[in-house]
């Protein structure tokens, strides 16, 4: 279970940078993993301060995405059967100031022109969540099949 937020202001987005599993840094929306007890709502304010700096308001919750998947074993160890729930939080930032992350899972943190996203290196979750965030569906689910 993680919980992510979508920052925009002023036709900008908020996101932070993390490696790929190839070591290629890409774009991500701020969040992460939940800790063992913990509500998804401080979930997504800890790790949005963690990773840029900000203090943020939650103003809504913009959906739920779940994802399934197998990733292969090796010689050594078995294949692993994932499933990820991601909650996709809408956020304000209220207080702090921008800074990168040390020692975490991301270096860097920046905001990014609404209309410059599309030519980033970036992951899935940050087009899911600009869709939840422009269309905002009853359902709170988006299909980007």
């Amino acid at each position: 279970m993680a919980a992510y937020a979508v920052c925009v202001s002023d036709g900008r987005v908020l996101l932070a940078r993390s490696p790929a599993p190839d070591g290629t840094p890409e774009w991500v929306l701020p969040g992460g993993g939940m800790e063992h007890g913990e509500d998804p709502y401080d979930t997504v304010v800890r790790e949005v301060r963690e990773e840029t700096g900000y203090r943020i308001e939650v103003t809504g919750i913009l959906g739920v995405h779940s994802l399934h998947r197998t990733f292969p074993g090796s010689r050594l160890r078995r294949s692993t059967d994932h499933h990820g729930v991601r909650l996709v939080y809408e956020g304000s930032v209220v207080g702090g100031e921008l800074r990168h992350e040390i020692g975490g899972s991301t270096d860097m943190a920046a905001w990014h022109a609404l209309d410059a996203v599309p030519a980033l290196r970036r992951i899935g979750l940050v087009d899911l969540g600009l869709h939840l965030w422009r269309e905002r569906p009853a359902a709170g689910r988006v299909d980007l099949a």
